[in-house]
């Protein structure tokens, strides 16, 4: 007997479900040292058009270049951690503080950076990038970045906007002339 062939399945939009509980558009609490700062953009696909159920997973040092905090409790300060949905439109935002430089390959430093981990319909795996600031001196000597053709850098800068607070735009296009740049891990 032969069986039918069946279309494959993605991974669909039942996997909201799975991680709302770890949604968490604030990083930090106000009382943290370091400069805080927003971050807002959009997920764009190949024709621009915004995706309006991704998640965006941040991984971050704290402002001296730390990471991971041992404490446990709900009264943490910094998590180094989040996760944010995108809206109807593609948008996201999250509010932490800037990250300090790390240790990087081979005795270097990397620049202020964070870690993303995109998920979203039709991905059989996330998709893994870096957000580095573009007005950060450090980012001439980060060894990663180094890494990525010059002329694709800037996928992965987020600019400062001129706001009362620090804000910084970064918007993550999955295809297309402005596609981002994405790690293989």
């Amino acid at each position: 007997m032969r069986l039918p062939v069946t279309g494959s399945q993605t991974v669909g939009p039942f996997f909201r479900i799975g991680m709302e509980a770890l949604f968490r558009e604030d990083l930090a609490r106000p009382d943290v040292a370091g400069e805080r700062i927003t971050i807002h953009g959009r997920v764009l696909d190949g024709d621009g058009a915004g995706v309006p159920d991704a998640q965006i997973e941040i991984w971050q040092a704290d402002a001296q270049g730390n990471h991971g905090e041992t404490e446990r409790s709900e009264e943490k300060r910094f998590w180094g951690f989040g996760r944010v949905p995108t809206d109807e439109k593609g948008g996201f935002r999250f509010t932490t503080i800037k990250p300090g430089c790390v240790a990087g390959p081979e005795n270097s430093t990397q620049a202020p950076h964070l870690v993303v981990l995109l998920f979203m319909r039709g991905l059989l795996r996330h998709l893994v990038t870096r957000v580095y600031f573009a007005d950060e001196a450090a980012n001439s000597n980060d060894a990663i970045l180094k890494l990525v053709p010059a002329e694709r850098r800037d996928t992965l800068l987020a600019e400062r906007q001129h706001s009362e607070t620090v804000t910084y735009q970064w918007n993550i296009h999955l295809q297309g002339d402005q596609e981002t740049v994405f790690f293989d891990v």
